[in-house]
């Protein structure tokens, strides 16, 4: 028997032309390629019409899906080429690597145990590169000559593997069972047999010693019962180290050197030219000549035999970008990378919910992508509600395909902004979700009930009663209900109330979008307001600074949630609640400032109420620290409310004027974030009126002067550009 053993390198173009020209020459009797064995049962689909490059086998664990590995393939991974020859031709194509049931029942470590020295990065060293990539390039990828390396590669390979250490223990089995399915080749009376294997591999296959020792390292192996299928990868993925480890920066890059027939330079800079006018850059024919002659000048220079990405990227850059570097992260990702994801048959064994998926991707018009895609949906429009609902269930799933964005002004209504991107690993997403049921409706209600049972709070449990109503699942939701009920009318704790009512209140504001049944949630949040407003002020007695904090947070938020309902009945109840709370003795000015503010937004109290309270907090009877956190309260977050109130702004003025010596450093931190919180042009404003301050009735710049008696003049007028910066106000003088 013939053996010839072609050492490659994992998604190498070159090691691809060379390999399918060296399988044409020797026409072989069987194809070996390094692989799990158990894809053998779903080879034939590579030579399906619905096949398409880049794909991955995927072999998993049925009932543990996690444990997974992917073996991605492009049309430039001499594995594919091989076995496309091999399918084509009609000769026998097996995969001859350590069984996946043996891997995975190690946990996968077989397939990934790393090489304690990088044999490519010696041989780069050796040949006078720091670089072991761009010595490969040179060397293989980037030889348009078309001949043969791998006698050269694999005498090179002895040669480092003769003074490597030993094998460790994963790598010997790999190698045995490789030489097992030789063997079994010869068996079967292949007399010509061409086998596929990483580079590092190819010197330990090249001869076969007594099979005996071979079976000795395999026998007692732990197994697993293992399924496996293709599904689609992407460009992107194949930039990442998965399956063989052999992640590539530029998949896009070198899907071009194999595919282009000739002019591999000219055609990439005339595709970048492309690229740049469709996104409204010029890029003209001369330029694009310009930039050729400048990558081939370049590799010149350096010795290389082909304008390598390198050399493109800083001609392209240098003639086509006018030198900036902004478009050329757009040629990065759109061609260097790439964009482009695979497709598989539609016989691919799948799980049943992956089926259900496909089917309704189809039926809705959503088709899978990598690249990231912006969808605008209109929920009066019953396929774009479909779509909704399909995306809220695979997020239950724990399949996000989509991202949902926030929707803003009258549009968020009744539109959903999403940003889809598929992702190959969601597949195993799929996998793992196929426990719940075998569609995604079913799965989706399943999943959701089981949700109910582990919720740990009620905030928790009313955050799954709207996803479950997002997604549109009657099955699950009358279960959901009830549990919420339950914990609502057992829960007593104001704070968990409120985080609870923001989710249900959205429930009932978009409801009738998307013409979901609400009525059950409207009872249970009446009962929460109620609840709600009657522990409010106790559960706001003695709040530290850090709980005072937290309850703020809740306070906006039920505050915001509320005011998405028109229930003028709830908002009343609300409002009285905040005013009883901002009157409580002893409590924390950081809550009692924001329930002013609240109060005065909502029109619930009046402006000249609000600053009869504002100069109570700021009264010499207050601390100065209580007044601080009543004006962060008060404040936080806009300054508007000072630019359109002199009175306000002029007690505040005046309050900080007149604080005691020594406490005004103290109480600057609190009052830089407070104003922090302000836009700039706020800020700005805010300077310009506080000089002018003194103009209507206060001392103004009278107390500036006075307490800038004995300074020094010379080192004050040093500091106030930056000053002036500080407070927005520009080269204007800051007026005290």
């Amino acid at each position: 028997m013939e053996v010839s053993v072609f050492g490659i390198r994992h998604h190498g173009p070159g090691s691809a032309r060379s390999l399918r020209a060296a399988l044409e020459r020797l026409r072989p009797d069987a194809v070996l390629v390094e692989g799990p064995p158990e894809a053998g049962a779903v080879l034939e689909l590579a030579a399906s019409g619905g096949m398409r490059p880049p794909v991955a086998l995927l072999t998993y664990v049925p009932d543990e899906p996690r444990r997974a590995t992917f073996h991605p393939l492009a049309v430039f991974s001499p594995e594919w080429q091989a076995i496309t020859y091999g399918l084509a031709g009609g000769v026998p194509v097996r995969f001859i690597d350590l069984p996946a049931a043996n891997a995975l029942a190690a946990g996968g470590h077989e397939r990934a145990a790393p090489l304690r020295e990088d044999p490519l990065g010696q041989l780069a060293a050796a040949a006078g590169y720091d670089d072991a990539e761009r010595w490969w390039e040179d060397v293989v990828e980037q030889r348009l000559d078309g001949q043969s390396r791998f006698a050269a590669i694999a005498e090179a390979m002895a040669a480092l593997r003769a003074q490597a250490p030993e094998p460790d223990a994963g790598e010997a089995r790999r190698e045995a069972a490789m030489r097992q399915g030789i063997r079994q080749a010869r068996r079967d009376g292949a007399g010509r047999v061409a086998v596929v294997c990483g580079a590092w591999h190819a010197p330990a296959l090249a001869t076969l010693p007594a099979a005996r020792a071979d079976a000795a390292l395999l026998k007692g192996l732990a197994r697993v019962k293992v399924a496996v299928t293709w599904v689609p990868w992407s460009m992107s993925r194949l930039a990442l180290a998965s399956g063989y480890g052999a992640g590539i920066a530029s998949p896009g890059w070198y899907h071009h050197l194999f595919s282009a027939p000739d002019n591999v330079v000219p055609r990439w800079l005339t595709r970048v030219a492309a690229l740049l006018r469709a996104e409204g850059l010029p890029a003209s024919t001369a330029s694009v000549i310009d930039a050729v002659r400048l990558a081939e000048t370049l590799a010149a220079l350096r010795g290389r035999p082909l304008a390598g990405l390198e050399e493109l990227d800083e001609a392209a850059q240098a003639v086509l970008t006018g030198g900036s570097s902004l478009p050329m992260a757009l040629v990065h990702e759109r061609l260097t990378v790439g964009e482009a994801i695979g497709a598989v048959p539609e016989e691919t064994p799948m799980v049943p919910l992956a089926q259900d998926l496909a089917r309704r991707q189809r039926r809705l018009r959503l088709k899978p992508d990598a690249a990231v895609r912006e969808l605008d949906l209109d929920l009066r429009r019953p396929l774009d509600l479909d779509r909704s609902h399909l995306l809220h269930r695979l997020l239950l799933l724990g399949v996000d395909w989509g991202e949902q964005r926030q929707a803003l002004g009258k549009a968020g209504t009744f539109h959903e902004l999403w940003r889809l991107a598929w992702r190959p690993e969601l597949a195993v997403g799929l996998i793992e979700a196929g426990m719940w049921g075998t569609t995604v409706a079913d799965a989706a209600a399943a999943r959701a009930r089981h949700a109910t049972r582990d919720a740990a709070d009620l905030a928790a449990l009313t955050a799954l009663v709207e996803r479950c109503l997002l997604a549109d699942l009657p099955d699950a939701i009358g279960e959901v209900m009830r549990a919420l009920a339950d914990r609502v009318a057992l829960d007593g704790d104001v704070a968990h109330l409120m985080q609870a009512l923001p989710p249900l209140a959205r429930v009932l504001r978009y409801g009738n979008v998307r013409r979901t049944d609400t009525g059950a949630v409207t009872a249970i949040v009446d009962g929460m307001v109620v609840r709600v407003c009657i522990g409010l002020p106790p559960a706001c007695a003695a709040l530290d600074d850090d709980a005072a904090a937290a309850m703020l947070e809740r306070v906006a938020a039920v505050h915001g949630a509320l005011a998405l309902l028109d229930r003028p009945d709830l908002r009343a109840r609300w409002q009285a609640a905040l005013t009883q709370l901002g009157d409580q003795a002893g409590l924390h000015g950081l809550v009692a400032g924001r329930c002013c503010r609240l109060l005065l937004d909502a029109g619930a109290v009046e402006p000249a109420e609000a600053a009869r309270r504002l100069g109570r907090a700021l009264s010499a009877a207050e601390e100065p620290d209580h007044a601080a956190a009543w004006v962060e309260g008060f404040l936080s977050g806009s300054g508007l409310l000072l630019l359109h109130d002199q009175t306000l702004l002029s007690l505040l003025d005046r309050w900080l004027v007149n604080l005691p010596a020594g406490r005004f450093p103290g109480l600057l931190p609190l009052l830089r974030r407070t104003f922090s919180t302000f836009t700039e042009p706020e800020r700005r404003q805010l300077g310009e009126r506080v000089g002018h301050l003194g103009h209507l009735g206060r001392p103004g710049r009278a107390v500036a002067d006075a307490a800038a008696e004995g300074l020094d003049h010379a080192l004050a007028e040093a500091a106030l550009p930056v000053v002036g910066l500080l407070l927005g106000a520009g080269d204007q003088e800051g007026g005290r």
